[in-house]
């Protein structure tokens, strides 16, 4: 496991590695200009108007203007907004790390529009059941109120590295990072 020698400098990394900040769509308020034929699939991918966006470049660029309301999608910048679809989260968490650091172990995750995340009390990891099938959908916080689904290979490596604790009486299985528990589901 590579060494970092404190959260602190971890999360300047990560930020510096960012390369610029995001634009501060939450602070936008343009009129809605209607509904725009972008949908962001369950596997990550980008389609408009039914055909993937093959440039990652055009996506990452479009992920940075990505602002959710309640439970809709806008692509937005100071004086347009246009409606989207997202069929389950905007983001797909593709790659992991796990850290130590001099405050112990750390996960790095890293979507496919390249943001990288560290998982933390204030970009939590949690996981869903399909009410139907009980398939479990493990999810991360990126930014603002935009989440992430956890690839399933990846949701198999931290079931791996999971440890077994006592949470309000039941067992559960899951990791820690940045000093806090995480959740994988009850055993």
């Amino acid at each position: 496991m590579p060494q970092a020698n404190g959260l602190g400098e971890l999360l300047k990394q990560l930020e510096a590695a960012d390369g610029k900040s995001l634009p501060p769509v939450e602070k936008w308020s343009p009129d809605f200009c209607g509904d725009m034929d972008l949908v962001i699939k369950r596997d990550g991918h980008w389609y408009y108007q039914g055909t993937p966006i093959g440039r990652k470049r055009l996506v990452k660029l479009f992920s940075t203007v990505l602002k959710k309301e309640g439970d809709d999608y806008f692509l937005v910048t100071p004086v347009e907004k246009l409606g989207i679809k997202v069929e389950d989260a905007p983001f797909l968490v593709v790659r992991m790390e796990h850290m130590e650091t001099e405050q112990g172990a750390v996960i790095v995750f890293e979507d496919n529009c390249d943001n990288k995340v560290l998982l933390t009390k204030d970009n939590p990891l949690w996981v869903e059941l399909d009410a139907k099938t009980g398939e479990p959908s493990p999810y991360i916080n990126i930014r603002s109120n935009l989440n992430a689904l956890i690839h399933r290979n990846l949701f198999y490596e931290l079931v791996a590295m999971a440890q077994e604790k006592t949470v309000t009486g039941d067992k559960h299985l899951g990791v820690v990072s940045a000093g806090e528990f995480f959740s994988l589901g009850k055993i």
